[in-house]
C-alpha cells in the first residue's frame, strides 16, 4: 500500500499468486462466481466481467449510524443510475447505537438505551440485535456480486464467508491468531474449538440484486459494559470480546490500514482510491476565526491571477435591487459573504436571499458571516422575502440561512415558510434553498423535504481530509447523507466545492465522485478567497483549465450539471443549472406542512 499524506491513497492491487509477508490464511474453499474463495491470499473477485470499475474506500470518521444507513441506502439504490458502475468500502465508528436486524426480537434488550447515552435504531440487514460505539470498526462494503452458477442471484454464504475471512485475516495481521467461525454462529470468534469462544466481530449484510449493503463491525477496544445490557445477536451463554482484551494493543488507524489493503486484494475490480477524513484533530489546524478570535481586518492587497480581476459595475438594476433589500430590511448572503459575482448577478436580477437573520452559530474557516449570539426570528421575513421576489420578477429564487444550532429544528421551520410565501405571491417561480445540516435531525430535514424546493442545496464545502480544518462543526459524512436523504425523496440536489484550501486535484475527483455516489444532480466548484487575516489562508489560486477538467470529471461521474471556474459560487446561474437538469417548479408535487415559527 502507498501510503501519503491523509489525503487520497493508492493501494497496489496484487495479481493474483502474487505474495505478502504476514497475511494469514485462509480455511474457506467456495466457488464465488468462477473464482475460488481461499488460496495464499484469501482473495477473490467479486465480478467476473471484463470491464472494470473502481473500489472506493473511504474513512468517514465517526458518524451516527441513522446518517451511515441513509447513506449506504441511497449509494445502493443510486447505483443502476450510474454511467459506470462502482464498488465502496465505507470504513467508521459509530456513536454509541444498539441496532436491530428484521428478526430482532427487543426482549434481547435488557434496558433503555438513553439510559446508558445510546440511541436505538432499526435496521434492514439480517441478524439480530448488535451495539456499535467508539473503539469498534464498522465497514460497511457496497459491492456488485456476481450471480451464483451464471444465474441473477449471488451466493449469499460465499459472500459472508468472504467477509468473515477478510476480518479473520485482519485479526491474525494484528497478532490475533486463534480467530475463526463457529458453526452455526456468523462472525469471528476468538478460540472458537475452545471451551470458552467468543466474538469478537459481529457479520450482518443484505444483498438485494446481487448488491450488498451492511457489514461487519470488529471490537478493538470499545466499551464492553455495553454489551453487557444485550443478548449479544440474540446469543445467549456466548460471550462478547475486544481485541485489547485479549491482549492486542491495535489503534484504529493501524486496523482501517489492514483493511483497507485486504479489502482491495479480495473485492477490487478495478482502480482503488482511498479518502480519508482528518486522522488527528488540533487546534492549531483551525483557522483563528473558527477558534473564536473574531474576524479581523481584511488581508493586505496582493496581486491576483488576471483571470481573478472582477470589475465592479454598479448599473441601474444593481441599484434597484440594493434599494429593494435595503426598504424590505433583508439580507443577501450575496453581501455577508463578499461574493465576487454580486454586482454581475445583481445587474442580472438575481441574487440570494440569507433568512434567519446575520449571525451563524458556527465558524467556518472560510466564511465571512458573522459569529454572535443570533438574535430571535424575524416572523415578517418570509412575506418580505415573497415580496421582493414579486417586485424582482425572479423566475428562479434562491434563499439561504445562516446556522441556527441553537433552534430545536435548525431553522428548518423557517425555510418552510418562507418557500410557501414566496409560492402563494409567485406560483411560478422556483424555489431553491441552500440549507444547513440541522445537525442531521431526521424530523427538521423531512421539514424541508415535505415542503419540495424545486432545488435542494447542501454544501459539502471541501474534500474528505480538510472537513474538520475548514468546519469544525461540520462532517463530511453527515453532508453526504443530507443529500442522500433528499435525493431518496426524488429532490433536485446541487452541493458546492471551494477550492484552493490546500486540497489536490485527486482529491477533488474523490468528492466529486462521492456526491455522484449519491446522487446529486448540480455541484459548483469555485476559488476560494480569503475575507479576512484571520480566515484559512488561500493555499493556491487553481488554474481555469483545472476548472474546465472538474466539469468533464464531474459528467463522466453522472452528474447532471458541473458549473466549475474561478468566479463560480454555490448559487451562480443557479437558474441555468437548474434547467438544464430538467428542475422546473414542481406545482403538481408540493404538499401542505403544518409548522409553527417561534420568535426564539
Amino acid at each position: 500500500m502507498v501510503v501519503g499524506a491523509d489525503g487520497v491513497r493508492s493501494i497496489r492491487v496484487r495479481p493474483p499468486g502474487g505474495s505478502h509477508s504476514g497475511l494469514g490464511t485462509s480455511g474457506v474453499k467456495a466457488n464465488f462466481g468462477g473464482h475460488r474463495l481461499g488460496g495464499p491470499l484469501g482473495r477473490i473477485r467479486v465480478t467476473t466481467r471484463q470491464s472494470s470499475r473502481p473500489f472506493r474506500i473511504r474513512w468517514l470518521g465517526r458518524v451516527r449510524y441513522r446518517d451511515a444507513l441513509a447513506l449506504q441506502r441511497r449509494i445502493h439504490a443510486n447505483a443502476v443510475s450510474l454511467p459506470k458502475t462502482q464498488d465502496h468500502l465505507l470504513l467508521l465508528e459509530h456513536h454509541p447505537v444498539y441496532t436491530l436486524g428484521v428478526r430482532s426480537s427487543l426482549d434481547n434488550l435488557l434496558m433503555p438505551p438513553d439510559e446508558v447515552g445510546a440511541d436505538l435504531e432499526w435496521a434492514d440487514r439480517g441478524g439480530d440485535i448488535t451495539f456499535h460505539g467508539p473503539g469498534q470498526l464498522v465497514g460497511y462494503p457496497l459491492l456488485h456480486l456476481p450471480g451464483k452458477r451464471g444465474g441473477g442471484m449471488a451466493d449469499t454464504v460465499a459472500y459472508v464467508r468472504s467477509v468473515e475471512q477478510l476480518v479473520i485475516d485482519v485479526c491474525c495481521d494484528l497478532g490475533l491468531t486463534d480467530v475463526g467461525r463457529l458453526p452455526r454462529y456468523p462472525g469471528v470468534w476468538v478460540e472458537p474449538d475452545g471451551p470458552r469462544p467468543r466474538k469478537v466481530a459481529a457479520i450482518g449484510v443484505k444483498l438485494n440484486r446481487s448488491r450488498t449493503m451492511h457489514g461487519f463491525a470488529l471490537n478493538l477496544d470499545p466499551d464492553l459494559a455495553f454489551f453487557d445490557r444485550m443478548v449479544p445477536c440474540g446469543i445467549n451463554g456466548l460471550g462478547v470480546t475486544s481485541l485489547a482484551s485479549e491482549g492486542i494493543d491495535a489503534t484504529m488507524r493501524q486496523a482501517v490500514d489492514l483493511v483497507a489493503e485486504r479489502a482491495a486484494e479480495r473485492w477490487a475490480d478495478g482502480p482503488v482510491d482511498r479518502a480519508d477524513v482528518a486522522w488527528v484533530h488540533r487546534p492549531g489546524d483551525l483557522s483563528a476565526f473558527s477558534r473564536g478570535e473574531g474576524a479581523e481586518s481584511k488581508p493586505e492587497l496582493s496581486r491576483k491571477p488576471e483571470w481573478m480581476r472582477v470589475p465592479l459595475r454598479t448599473g441601474p438594476e444593481y441599484l434597484r435591487l440594493k434599494s429593494t433589500m435595503r426598504a424590505r430590511n433583508l439580507t443577501t448572503v450575496c453581501e455577508e459573504a463578499g461574493c465576487p459575482n454580486m454586482s454581475d448577478c445583481w445587474n442580472d436580477g438575481t441574487a440570494t436571499f440569507m433568512i434567519n437573520g446575520e449571525r451563524c452559530t458556527r465558524a467556518c474557516g472560510f466564511c465571512l458571516v458573522d459569529t454572535r449570539r443570533p438574535d430571535g426570528l424575524d416572523l415578517g421575513e418570509p412575506g418580505r422575502v415573497a415580496e421582493a421576489v414579486a417586485d424582482m420578477g425572479l423566475r428562479h429564487a434562491v434563499v439561504t440561512a445562516v446556522a441556527r444550532d441553537d433552534l430545536a429544528d435548525g431553522g428548518a421551520a423557517a425555510f418552510v415558510a418562507t418557500i410557501a410565501a414566496i409560492r402563494e405571491l409567485n406560483p411560478d417561480t422556483a424555489v431553491e434553498i441552500l440549507i444547513p445540516d440541522c445537525k442531521g435531525d431526521p424530523d427538521a430535514l423531512q421539514l424541508l423535504f415535505d415542503s419540495r424546493p424545486e432545488v435542494l442545496n447542501h454544501n459539502i464545502e471541501t474534500v474528505a481530509r480538510l472537513q474538520r480544518r475548514v468546519r469544525p462543526s461540520a462532517s463530511y459524512a453527515r453532508s453526504l447523507s443530507v443529500l442522500a436523504r433528499a435525493g431518496a425523496e426524488g429532490l433536485t440536489t446541487k452541493s458546492s466545492i471551494i477550492v484552493g484550501l490546500g486540497e489536490t486535484d485527486e482529491e477533488v475527483d474523490a468528492c466529486l465522485a462521492d456526491l455522484a455516489a449519491v446522487g446529486c444532480d448540480i455541484v459548483t466548484i469555485g476559488q476560494y478567497l480569503r475575507p479576512t487575516v484571520n480566515h484559512l489562508k488561500i493555499d493556491r489560486w487553481v488554474d481555469p483549465t483545472i476548472f474546465n477538467r472538474w466539469v468533464d470529471v464531474g459528467r463522466a461521474l453522472g452528474i447532471g450539471h458541473v458549473e466549475a471556474g474561478p468566479l463560480t459560487r454555490s448559487s451562480f446561474h443557479a437558474r441555468q443549472a437548474a434547467e438544464a437538469v430538467g428542475a422546473s417548479p414542481l406545482v403538481g408535487q408540493r404538499k401542505s406542512v403544518a409548522l409553527t415559527i417561534h420568535p426564539g
